[in-house]
């Protein structure tokens, strides 16, 4: 059986997730790269604030040396969003990478939220 990849999800977007974001990007796969939102932040605030840590941690790969993407518009295959906002967008996700905490009670949470959103055929790797 082919299965293909046309969308995938990171959730983290630490070093590691803003790498793998960067990496399927860069081969042409729109990718959304999820956090959770800032402490400081509440729901309904402005998506800026919301998807703080997301954003900031785009903005440290764009200036990241080797370049992490191989061209500037790869950036726009990245779909910035928060886990307590935007967590539908995975809903037509081919392929849900998770790289969060090292936190057994926290992966089991999550894992738990991706199947009640993530549609049957998905993979899910952690």
């Amino acid at each position: 059986m082919t299965y293909h990849i046309r969308k995938a999800a990171v959730i983290g977007s630490g070093t590691m997730g803003s790498g793998i974001a960067a990496l399927l990007a860069g081969v042409g796969v729109p990718v959304v790269l999820l956090d959770i939102p800032p402490k400081d932040s509440a729901p309904g605030d402005l998506p800026a604030q919301r998807n703080r840590i997301v954003l900031d941690n785009l903005k440290t790969l764009q200036k990241s040396r080797p370049a992490a993407l191989f061209h500037p518009d790869d950036f726009d295959l990245i779909t910035p969003g928060n886990l307590d906002d935007h967590l539908d967008l995975l809903r037509d996700c081919d392929w849900v990478i998770e790289v969060i905490i090292e936190n057994l009670a926290v992966k089991q949470d999550l894992m738990a939220r991706l199947e009640d959103v993530c549609k049957p055929d998905a993979i899910i790797s952690t």
